[in-house]
């Protein structure tokens, strides 16, 4: 199986983006996520640099893992103001619908470096049990 990005349907966003568009904006600006197979599972890196481990929420439902981070804008001194802003840091979402493979009670994740680092373990392999069974 393959780890697959979980895709929400597309009218509530068409409608937030109507609604709201610097909201939706802000939704768009998501960080770059390397998936990564290994032998024991997968492991997901996202870059977020400037974000604290404090920023970031995981949450597991239904074999979907959710990426959140929020970060509260630093206010100017009074009477300063931005002449050019490149960039700022804001609140975003990203969820992952995992493989059946994956043991979701299994998940460990870390942050150094402004990478964190999501460890996704494999389910054991389970054999089938073979029995002799006498003949009478």
């Amino acid at each position: 199986m393959t780890l697959v990005r979980f895709q929400p349907a597309p009218f509530p966003q068409l409608l937030s983006e109507f609604l709201n568009p610097s909201l939706a904006q802000a939704q768009r600006s998501q960080p770059a996520v390397n998936v990564i197979q290994t032998p024991t599972g997968f492991r997901l890196e996202v870059a977020a640099p400037g974000l604290a481990k404090e920023d970031f929420q995981l949450k597991m439902e239904k074999n979907v893992l959710t990426i959140s981070a929020h970060k509260e804008q630093a206010q100017l001194a009074e009477g300063a103001r931005f002449q050019r802003r490149e960039f700022s840091f804001t609140a975003f979402e990203r969820a992952f619908r995992l493989p059946e493979s994956v043991d979701t009670d299994r998940v460990d994740a870390g942050f150094k470096n402004g990478i964190l680092m999501v460890t996704l373990l494999n389910k054991p392999e389970t054999k089938p049990e073979v029995k002799t069974i006498p003949i009478d």
